[in-house]
Formats: C-alpha cells, sequence, structure tokens
C-alpha cells in the first residue's frame, strides 16, 4: 500500500495537466486566428522534387492552425514553475522542479520547443519564401543540442556504459557521446516524420511516455515519472481536439520536442534498448523515408508510392483513423513488451 500515495500523486499531475492544457487550448485557437498560424501544405518533397501525391492527399488541411505544440509543453512548463510557487507557499510538500530528475528533460522540452516553433512560423508566414526552416541548419541546431546534452550526461553526471536488460551494462567509454546524440537527433527527427496523420504521433508518444514513466517510477526516480505524466496528459488534451477533424496541430514545435524529451528520459532511465521496443513505428516510418530516398537516388524507381510509410498506406485506399488505430494498436503492444523488458530485465533495481 505504501506505493498508492504516490501513484495517485502520479495521476492527479497527470490530470492536471490535462486540464490545463485544455483551459489554453481556446486560448490558442483564438490567437491562432487572428495571427494567421495556419499550416502551409508543402510544394517539395525532402529530395527536391514536387510533393503532387502529398498536397493531393492533404490540401483540405491547409490553414488549420499549427504550432499547438507551444500550448502542450507550455502547459507542461506552466504546471511545474507553479508546483515551485505552491512549495515556497507551503501548500504542496515537494516542487517539481527537480534538479536530478526534471532539469535535464524540462530543458529539452522547452528548447527543442522553441527551435520547432521558429520552423512553424517560417511555414506559415513564409519567411524567406520557404515552407519552414532547411532541413540541413535544422539538423545542425538539432546536433548541436545532442552535443551539448552528451558532453553533459558523459563529464558532468558519468554516464559512460548501456544497460542490457537481462544482460548487464556494457562500458563503452567515449562511445557513449556518438550513442546519445544519435538518440536525441534520431528520436526527435522520427518522432517529427511520423507525424503526418491527425492523432497518429500523438497516440504512440502516450504510449512511449507510459512505459518510460513505469521504469523511472521503479528506478526509484519518482518526480521523472510525475513529469512523464504531465507530457502524457498534455498530449491527451490535444488528441482530445486532434480527432479527426482536427481542430489544430502540433507542429515541429510539438513533434521535435517531445521527441527530443523522450530520447533524453530513455538515456537518464538507461533504456536505450527499450526504446527500440517501444519506438519500432517512429523506426520503420523513418527508415520507409531513407529506403525512399536511396531507391530514388541511385535506382531511378520508388518503393513505396509516398513516404513515410504512413502515407503509402493512405494512397492505397486506407483512411486516415484505419491507419492511425492500426498503428496504435501495434505500438500498445510494443509498450507492454517495452514495459515488461525494461522492468523485468532492470536486475537488482528492478521487480
Amino acid at each position: 500500500m505504501t506505493h498508492v500515495p504516490n501513484l495517485i500523486a502520479i495521476f492527479g499531475w497527470s490530470t492536471l495537466a490535462f486540464l490545463v492544457t485544455l483551459a489554453l487550448t481556446p486560448i490558442y485557437l483564438k490567437i491562432a486566428k487572428h495571427l494567421g498560424l495556419g499550416k502551409k501544405i508543402r510544394d517539395n518533397a525532402i529530395g527536391g522534387e514536387k510533393a503532387s501525391m502529398f498536397k493531393e492527399l492533404h490540401a483540405k488541411k491547409s490553414g488549420t492552425p499549427t504550432l499547438g505544440g507551444v500550448v502542450m509543453w507550455g502547459s507542461v512548463l506552466l504546471v511545474i514553475l507553479s508546483s515551485r510557487i505552491l512549495s515556497l507557499t507551503g501548500i504542496i510538500p515537494q516542487s517539481l522542479l527537480n534538479r536530478g530528475e526534471v532539469y535535464l528533460p524540462l530543458f529539452t522540452l522547452v528548447a527543442v520547443g522553441l527551435l520547432g516553433a521558429v520552423d512553424d512560423l517560417y511555414n506559415v508566414k513564409q519567411i524567406g519564401g520557404r515552407k519552414g526552416i532547411k532541413a540541413k541548419p535544422k539538423l545542425f541546431l538539432l546536433t548541436l543540442f545532442a552535443i551539448l546534452g552528451s558532453v553533459w550526461f558523459y563529464y558532468k553526471l558519468g554516464f559512460t556504459s548501456i544497460h542490457i536488460p537481462s544482460v548487464g551494462d556494457f562500458e563503452i567509454g567515449m562511445w557513449y557521446i556518438p550513442l546519445f546524440i544519435l538518440v536525441i537527433v534520431s528520436t526527435s527527427n522520427a518522432v517529427n516524420i511520423t507525424d503526418g496523420l491527425d492523432g497518429l504521433a500523438g497516440g504512440l508518444l502516450v504510449l512511449s511516455f507510459t512505459t518510460f514513466g513505469a521504469i523511472a517510477y521503479v528506478q526509484g526516480l519518482f518526480i521523472l515519472a510525475i513529469f512523464c505524466g504531465l507530457i502524457i496528459g498534455s498530449i491527451l488534451a490535444f488528441l482530445w481536439n486532434n480527432v479527426p477533424p482536427a481542430l489544430f496541430y502540433m507542429g515541429d514545435t510539438g513533434s521535435l520536442a517531445y521527441g527530443a524529451t523522450l530520447g533524453v528520459i530513455a538515456m537518464m532511465t538507461d533504456s536505450v534498448i527499450v526504446l527500440l521496443v517501444v519506438g519500432l513505428i517512429f523506426i520503420i516510418e523513418t527508415l520507409s523515408v531513407i529506403i525512399q530516398l536511396f531507391s530514388k537516388k541511385f535506382f531511378k524507381r520508388k518503393v513505396f508510392l509516398i513516404a513515410p510509410l504512413h502515407h503509402h498506406f493512405e494512397k492505397i485506399g486506407w483512411g486516415e483513423a484505419k491507419i492511425t488505430m492500426r498503428f496504435w494498436i501495434i505500438g500498445a503492444m510494443l509498450s507492454v513488451i517495452g514495459t515488461i523488458i525494461g522492468l523485468i530485465g532492470m536486475g537488482n533495481g528492478g521487480l
């Protein structure tokens, strides 16, 4: 019974983040309408050619408010800062602004969220005549952020090994730095790539953060588990308004930020292997883009009708709801498997 108060606290904070995000959404929608923050459908594919097939599938979504991720991660930030104020006044016993467990993922959430917000603004305002920041500068900034994080984890926090569930820890020394960079950059971009249908990435993120929240809790990282709960609450509020037809999109400011934060939490809990399991759909979606680009460049032919993979299924006649629900079902199974691997394979610190 000793865990009951902690679990109630996690549920309570998660519910608060859900309600705060819901309450702020109408305000955001009014501002978005006033400022003309409607999404612009891209003209060109990643390879530079005309994205005529994509425009055909998604032309109806043009003008839907984007930048909604600011409300989502902004609500998480607001709840955490409010907890600090409430703790100082003695209303609650403990602040969520915990140096050891929340500073790093919260900084990641906000910093990458701001980068994504700039990209979204480039899209809606067509700054410089472009619909978004160029891929190379965006990748450079994400990589730079990941490099700073990797150096902090390696030199300041002393992370030098990876944990293989049920096997043990493997010392990798300075190879931890490129591994960290790979995880953060890959995860943020993979979630961004998957965020192409109403609710698709959001639902998969809820499942992924649920797994890592459970792992953090069992590892004794109670505040980090609450942080995962706050993120889940904010995404659920987004999904409440994102069921087709979506009232708004999270945009890059949401997908990049939540993806990078998921990667950081995986590194903090030493659960990279679990991330490979629960994030398998994100990985497959990214590989579909890589395979498509490679095939078109070297063999002058497509493997998929359109990439990422979810658009291929969309083109062959699956509806958005069918694709999303089936991907969610697969994601739920992967989440259960990942949670089992993460908890049972934790060793002395696990179950």
